[in-house]
């Protein structure tokens, strides 16, 4: 009997642990060299505590809007009493807490699954192995049959703002604020930015925007940043668009943001939302032969090949689509692919992606811009959820289902969610997408009366051709 594949993975995040799922399922000797905690930043220090930090953030939402439903907070007694407050330091204890617990969890499950965890810094020494460095400085190799790459990416800082992890602050270091800021000032409309803003602002802490471009989150859906923004200026959020930061500094308590065009914003905190780069710093790329391009991303195929023979890459390092969701779907297409099972490329028309604001912005598929700029020919319903039974009793005023259908078949190829647990809805609307499902066909389907997702079959029916 021979000996079984050895695999040998760098990185501990989605795109490796479930790569490692993957290929111990599948039979191999697999052996995964993590050196910054299971579940990568994903789990730790990203994904995880975000949208934790968000659940929490949503409470409060929720709490505050409870007037509208005819729910009233009562004061207690004593000065204490009055009002909804933020108990910052309890808030990311417990963030904290459910990401260790989550990184445990997933430990046990490689382990369970037979998969060797090894604690150091791995680095590529050819297609056959990986050098592996501990803690201690120790170093031992690892042979391979095949090698993954998933060491992930880490937040873009520059000169002029650099980070001091107490007051200007990466969305890493946010988790160690046990104090409530006076206002807190974002810079970075993108995703991150965007996310950060919404949460604290919810959370009752002034907070002033920062945007380069002429709206909040410009790589999203048009109609739906613009009701993201009009509800986040409408609840008290500062947003300055068209505004370039110059340079963030930080003098006693105080931390100012300059700007290009040599206006200042002055505030107790800053979080800098300025983009990613990739974990491929020394990896041995050059050495091996790796393709990377411009930025040091790892240039990969759909089936998540470098360009050497059996090295591959997942998640972050590839810059392909920076979602944990991506990343675990890599990772497991790498291993399904070398290990020869039943392996489809990745689709990126069929990933689906939301963006955990108030409200949250959900999308999948062709975009509104694509077919703007005439990259595909498709109709499109808007449907407002203001006019949906259940939004009305849950005090629900903003937000939209938006669909695009091919007009000669009516085949569903995108859709578009704004409004709350939009994460959640957009899910009909993906399978419609990855299964080529008509409008009729959605239409079709039971929804229950009253739900949101009642919308969802509703801007389908509307989209139905004779």
């Amino acid at each position: 009997m021979s000996d079984p594949t050895k695999v040998v993975i760098v990185g501990g995040g989605p795109g490796g642990y479930e790569a490692a799922l993957v290929a111990a399922q599948l039979g191999a000797d697999v052996t995964v060299v993590d050196s910054d905690g299971i579940g990568g930043s994903a789990v730790l220090t990203d994904c995880v505590p975000s949208k934790t930090l968000i659940a929490t953030a949503e409470v409060m939402t929720e709490v505050t809007g409870a007037g509208a439903l005819g729910v009233s907070l009562v004061d207690g007694e004593g000065d204490d009493a009055a009002g909804v407050r933020v108990d910052l330091a309890a808030v990311n204890a417990r963030v904290l807490a459910l990401a260790a617990e989550q990184s445990a969890d997933i430990a046990r499950r490689l382990e369970r699954d037979g998969v060797r965890v090894i604690r150091g810094r791995g680095r590529l020494a050819g297609p056959h192995a990986v050098t592996v460095t501990a803690p201690d400085g120790a170093t031992q190799a690892v042979a391979a049959d095949a090698v993954l790459l998933a060491t992930g990416a880490a937040p873009r800082v520059v000169e002029s703002a650099r980070p001091d992890g107490e007051r200007i602050l990466t969305w890493e270091q946010v988790y160690g604020l046990t104090e409530v800021p006076d206002h807190l000032i974002v810079v970075g409309s993108g995703v991150t930015g965007a996310e950060f803003a919404s949460a604290y602002l919810a959370l009752g802490i002034p907070v002033t925007l920062v945007s380069s471009r002429d709206r909040v989150l410009p790589g999203e859906d048009a109609d739906a940043s613009k009701v993201l923004e009009d509800v986040a200026v409408r609840r008290g959020m500062e947003v300055l668009g068209e505004s370039r930061m110059e340079s963030v500094t930080r003098e006693g308590d105080l931390v100012t943001v300059t700007l290009t065009d040599g206006r200042t914003v002055t505030g107790s905190h800053c979080i800098l939302a300025l983009g990613s780069v990739p974990n491929t710093a020394d990896l041995g790329l050059e050495e091996a032969g790796v393709a990377v391009d411009a930025g040091g991303f790892i240039v990969v195929d759909r089936v998540s090949r470098t360009s050497v023979r059996n090295v591959y890459a997942a998640g972050d390092c590839t810059g392909v689509l920076m979602l944990a969701s991506v990343a675990g779907m890599q990772g497991r297409i790498a291993m399904w692919h070398f290990l020869g099972d039943a392996v489809q490329p990745l689709d990126l028309k069929k990933v689906s992606s939301n963006v955990f604001t108030a409200p949250e912005i959900a999308t999948v598929g062709w975009s509104q811009q694509a077919v703007d700029a005439g990259e595909i020919v498709a109709e499109r319903v808007l449907l407002p959820l203001s006019g949906n039974a259940r939004a009305k009793m849950q005090g629900v005023t903003d937000g939209f289902v938006k669909l695009f259908a091919r007009p000669e078949t009516g085949i569903v190829v995108g859709g578009v969610v704004v409004g709350p647990r939009a994460s959640e809805l957009i899910h009909p609307i993906s399978l419609a997408v990855a299964e080529s499902l008509t409008v009729d066909q959605l239409a079709g389907a039971f929804t229950v009366y009253p739900s949101n997702s009642g919308s969802v079959a509703e801007a389908a029916r509307r989209l139905h051709r004779l």
